[in-house]
């Protein structure tokens, strides 16, 4: 049933290390780009110039980190997440997730990676209108094939403080709700990835707070690895370690 109303909806180091470059001893990271960059052409008349979003951007997170990127706005924070995940793809350089080089794969392969492998948190929420909350949850699930769909959310729903509120559609449900609700929906595959793109940017502080403690919360829990980009420095600074962008570049790590 869920995939059927989906089915038109669906389609969308410290200072001192090297400036653009934060490395790690261990090489078995979930998450590891290198060189990263992405530049896109401009046509201006008769000329013809480039805008440089990244330029060289390597890192590497480990199993169970918590790692905030942080920057002003513009500074390219979001555009990384969107790269890591295979949601775009960089003019150069390689991301390997959980050791699988991403941009060897075709597009089909990267979205059957990030089905295996990862949770995704938006500043939008990203809910889908015609489904229910329920059903919202249980969507990544079917997708997977799995069993069982209605009671892993059902229970996840509960955990996140929505069991009263499963049939509900999200245009009945508050903003700090829908953001729950996408929560619920990132957590319920057991992810060993979950991306977080300034997923408080449209809530008030309150609410904001409530659903950072849950997302730290269900973190632990599930020992998920946690890549949050926020401009929100109290925010990043519950991660264990925070990556600071500017203008493109990685700046350093505090």
């Amino acid at each position: 049933m869920v995939r059927e109303l989906v089915s038109d909806e669906a389609a969308p180091a410290k200072a001192s290390r090297a400036a653009n470059s934060i490395d790690l001893m261990s090489s078995e990271s979930i998450v590891e780009a290198t060189a990263l960059s992405k530049i896109v052409p401009l046509s201006n008349g008769a000329s013809a110039s480039e805008l440089v979003i990244l330029k060289d951007i390597s890192l590497k997170v480990m199993p169970g980190e918590a790692v905030a990127i942080v920057g002003a706005s513009g500074s390219g924070k979001s555009t990384l997440l969107g790269l890591l995940a295979g949601l775009d793809t960089p003019s150069s350089g390689a991301v390997r997730l959980d050791g699988t080089d991403l941009f060897a794969l075709d597009e089909d392969g990267r979205a059957a990676l990030r089905a295996k492998l990862l949770g995704f948190v938006f500043q939008s929420f990203q809910l889908l209108p015609a489904l229910n909350a329920l059903e919202n949850v249980m969507l990544p699930l079917e997708l997977a094939g799995g069993t069982g769909a209605a009671e892993l959310a059902r229970d996840m729903l509960a955990r996140v403080g929505l069991a009263e509120r499963l049939r509900h559609y999200p245009k009945t449900l508050s903003g700090g709700e829908q953001q729950r609700v996408a929560l619920a929906r990132a957590f319920v595959t057991r992810p060993k990835l979950l991306l977080a793109d300034e997923p408080t940017g449209n809530l008030d502080a309150a609410t904001g707070a409530g659903v950072i403690d849950l997302m730290f919360e269900l973190n632990a829990q599930s020992r998920t690895t946690l890549l949050l980009v926020t401009h929100d420095e109290a925010i990043a600074g519950r991660c264990a370690r925070k990556i600071r962008i500017a203008a493109g570049r990685i700046e350093g790590e505090g």
